[in-house]
């Protein structure tokens, strides 16, 4: 039977979580350059399911742009609000003391975003996609729920040259989201994705958070 111990704060958990994940996953850990394996080393204590780290897949140079954009301050985008809650703002200001809320954007529920999907018979997520085309370019953008909006994003870089400087894609579900992550594979924009039908929005702050573990400061 295993013993409960009580008395350990988090970070000790973390750490001893992280120590626990780099033994069984030796092979996989020695195999992946190390800003690769933080990512799929933060996804694996996410969802404790040491195959997730296969699924990810990490194109067009995606860690070093996102880094050199976090670096810069760059805009975050959130197809969710769970995601804008999840970000550390902390963690941002470690990589640019610059950073506050109003970086973090997220229009799924600005009244004209609601209006018109209700009007269009669309998603919020499509239209907020929409919505915020005009500051895709340079942006760190995170999708952990809707395959529409990831969707409408990639169709943005391949048809109107729209070049985020990251795409952390991990739409979750049953419904379009095979197809957007495949439409996703044909965009050079810098992008990790985890494919399949796994997602949702821990797993993209995760991401998220990973990278900006292997960012220096700006102040660095």
């Amino acid at each position: 039977m295993h013993t409960i111990r009580w008395n350990m704060n988090g970070q000790e958990i973390e750490q001893e979580s992280f120590s626990i994940i780099d033994a069984e996953c030796a092979a996989l850990r020695q195999s992946l350059p190390d800003d690769q394996w933080r990512v799929a080393r933060r996804l694996i204590h996410t969802t404790a399911d040491t195959s997730i780290a296969a699924a990810l897949r990490y194109r067009n140079n995606a860690l070093p742009s996102g880094r050199a954009a976090l670096q810069r301050g760059c805009r975050i985008i959130c197809d969710a609000k769970m995601i804008r809650s999840g970000i550390s703002l902390e963690k941002l200001r470690r990589v640019n003391p610059a950073y506050s809320a109003e970086h973090v954007l997220c229009a799924i529920s600005d009244a004209d975003v609601i209006a018109r999907a209700k009007a269009e018979n669309r998603t919020r997520a499509l239209c907020a996609a929409e919505k915020l085309r005009p500051v895709l370019d340079g942006a760190v953008i995170l999708i952990g729920n809707a395959p529409l909006a990831l969707a409408r994003i990639v169709r943005y870089t391949l048809e109107e040259a729209v070049q985020p400087a990251l795409l952390i894609a991990m739409p979750v579900g049953f419904v379009n989201v095979l197809e957007a992550k495949a439409l996703l594979a044909q965009s050079p924009v810098p992008h990790i994705v985890l494919e399949g039908r796994r997602g949702g929005s821990t797993l993209a702050v995760a991401t998220l958070h990973a990278v900006l573990e292997t960012t220096p400061s700006a102040q660095a």
